[in-house]
């Protein structure tokens, strides 16, 4: 008998529409193969399914192993991942109570951590794991009293039992994650990673050197699942030999680091980049960076390591909007050095931009789309402003009875229920109308396109040509 099946859901097609043919990527499970490795640690026999790749075999699996212990991890660390990834799980969920009534089932991940009252109540599952999940999991199969298990929401007598938050591991004292469970040869990098060499996205890794943030940016909700906003370095050395393991043995070349503050810490960067650059090894991978934390002593040993692109977070290009959403305390000039020095060191910039953070109007909003403009990044994530549980506009939204998504499709940046959070200027679907011209207006400019062809060639420029042609449907500008 399987002691615990793990499912990682998927729902690309509805989360990312025609994109997730070809131009989305993705991404292995890193929290569910985290999660995996540490019970079979412990002796426990584990088995994972990426529903988004082996999706045909999830419930077969379900009813064959009649595992004690079924876990679905809504999978992202990275505030716009895990709160849509609630559509696959509740469909893995429902069919999960159809076909195995009798299997035990968890959720777990950061939204469950997020809402665990919610989430209980509206889902067709038994049990939700607040927190990260590596003890709460190892007492369920343990057999200890589900009231002694830290981190536990279930139903007794109809009524809720809360026990209190798991203490947060040491990253170090965790295995490296079980890649060997899952499929690593389907796994793919964002097309933008690849410019240059757009058709070799194949395969794809992810790494983490550090787990958290110290930082409170009311937008953010990636601390809900640690419970507490602080950060934890994993040793160089244990991420080296990791990515030794991923290069050898499955060929990896396109590699994330997976960290929301890779940059935060000088000397944990140029230990790590050392290692890699020792290797030799030709990888292509990217990373998060802060405006006001980049140098070019960082930068020089991450170019080296093969660190060929950094997600910025510029978010909004008027000071007072960042401001008001505790983003940084740099000024316009600063977002413009990080972005120079980045291209003098021959990193590229994958620079992220929000629409209809909360004091935004139409002029604030064509002030970050002219700033993104000035910057001129080889591309550019622009967003809508969610409030993802968790987040403190979250908190607010409900307090001030905003509206919010009528369902967690709502909370896809790409999908067409997509519904952003209303600003004191702006509606949803104005924002949400911005958004996607300002995509198209960005990426087709006649100097970005210049940029792209100098930088990558003709064949990426004719990808992003083709990009363009793809419109989203979207329900709230009538689609």
């Amino acid at each position: 008998m399987l002691d615990l099946l793990i499912i990682k859901p998927g729902a690309q097609k509805k989360l990312y529409q025609e994109l997730s043919e070809t131009l989305s990527g993705l991404e292995p499970p890193l929290w569910a193969a985290l999660l995996g490795a540490f019970i079979r640690g412990k002796g426990y026999e584990v088995r994972i399914i990426d529903s988004e790749i082996e999706s045909e075999s999830v419930i077969a699996a379900v009813t064959e192993s009649q595992a004690r212990l079924v876990a679905v991890v809504v999978s992202g660390t990275n505030p716009s991942a895990s709160t849509m990834n609630m559509v696959g799980a509740r469909t893995i969920l429902h069919e999960i109570k159809k076909a195995a009534p009798d299997i035990t089932t968890i959720l777990v991940g950061l939204h469950p951590s997020a809402l665990p009252e919610r989430t209980l109540t509206e889902e067709p599952v038994d049990m939700v794991c607040e927190g990260e999940g590596f003890s709460t999991l190892l007492d369920l199969l343990s057999g200890i009293d589900c009231s002694d298990i830290k981190g536990l929401w279930y139903k007794e007598d109809e009524r809720f039992v809360c026990n209190p938050r798991a203490e947060l591991f040491d990253p170090n004292d965790l295995p490296m994650p079980a890649w060997d469970l899952l499929p690593m040869d389907k796994y793919r990098a964002h097309n933008w990673h690849c410019f240059g060499h757009i058709n070799d996205r194949t395969p794809y890794g992810v790494i983490y050197t550090s787990l958290g943030c110290p930082f409170n940016c009311s937008f953010c909700c990636i601390n809900a699942i640690f419970g507490k906003h602080k950060i934890r370095y994993r040793a160089p050395k244990k991420v080296a030999e990791e990515i030794d393991y991923l290069v050898n043995k499955h060929g990896v070349k396109n590699l994330k680091i997976i960290d929301e503050m890779f940059d935060l810490n000088e000397r944990h960067v140029i230990e790590f980049c050392e290692l890699i650059i020792e290797r030799k090894y030709d990888l292509n991978i990217w990373a998060y960076a802060r405006v006001d934390t980049i140098n070019e002593k960082k930068l020089e040993k991450m170019k080296q390591a093969g660190i060929n692109w950094l997600g910025i977070g510029f978010e909004s290009g008027v000071k007072k909007i960042r401001d008001k959403v505790s983003k940084g305390r740099f000024d316009d000039d600063r977002m413009l050095k990080a972005a120079r020095m980045m291209q003098d060191a021959g990193v590229c910039t994958g620079g992220n931009f929000i629409f209809g953070l909360p004091d935004d109007d139409f002029d604030t909003m064509r002030g970050t789309l002219d700033m993104a403009k000035e910057i001129n990044c080889e591309y550019g994530n622009f967003y809508v402003t969610m409030a993802y549980p968790g987040s403190k506009l979250y908190e607010e939204a409900v307090t001030n009875g905003t509206k919010l998504p009528d369902t967690w499709l709502g909370y896809s940046q790409y999908g067409y229920e997509t519904q952003p959070l209303p600003t004191k200027h702006l509606s949803d679907t104005e924002i949400l109308q911005f958004r996607d011209n300002a995509f198209n207006e960005y990426h087709g400019s006649e100097r970005y396109q210049n940029m792209v062809l100098d930088k990558f060639g003709q064949e990426t420029l004719q990808h992003i040509r083709d990009m363009l042609k793809r419109k989203l449907r979207r329900r709230l500008l009538g689609d």
